[in-house]
């Protein structure tokens, strides 16, 4: 069974900040995802690059060097993201990123998709049915 981990906004904070108060929570959870793989469980984490831009993780910048050694994929919001994004957002009445977790929880391949997030009940709602881990932090 292979499994997405996705990360919302406030994950992506925590994991560039080792001051906030989350860091080691969302590390543990990455930890635990990358054990599965180490198992032979596929294991992608990835973060909707509207997250990304939303956190203000620019992989750039020298103040980012700890995250941008995890193997953490971006997930474009190319034009079929964006036009579910968007349709999200309408229906859903959440943030463009929040939009984008939506449009890449539904579009996943990964037959188990999980989210570290701060917000689940948002979480849910974009996920508009389909079946999602929901990691609060």
């Amino acid at each position: 069974m292979n499994r997405l981990v996705l990360l919302d906004n406030e994950a992506v904070q925590a994991l560039g900040d080792r001051a906030h108060r989350k860091h080691r929570r969302v590390l543990e959870e990455l930890r635990v995802a990358g054990e599965r793989a180490v198992r032979g469980l596929p294991v992608s984490i990835a973060v909707p690059t509207a997250v990304r831009v939303e956190a203000g993780w620019d992989r750039t910048a020298a103040t980012w060097a700890f995250a941008n050694q995890l193997p953490i994929a971006d997930i474009a919001l190319g034009p079929k993201h964006a036009d579910a994004a968007a349709g999200i957002r309408k229906r859903a009445g959440v943030s463009v990123a929040d939009g984008h977790l939506g449009a890449a929880i539904q579009e996943a391949e990964s037959e188990r998709v999980t989210v570290i997030t701060s917000d689940p009940g948002d979480m849910r709602k974009v996920a508009e049915g389909r079946r999602v881990d929901v990691v609060a932090i």
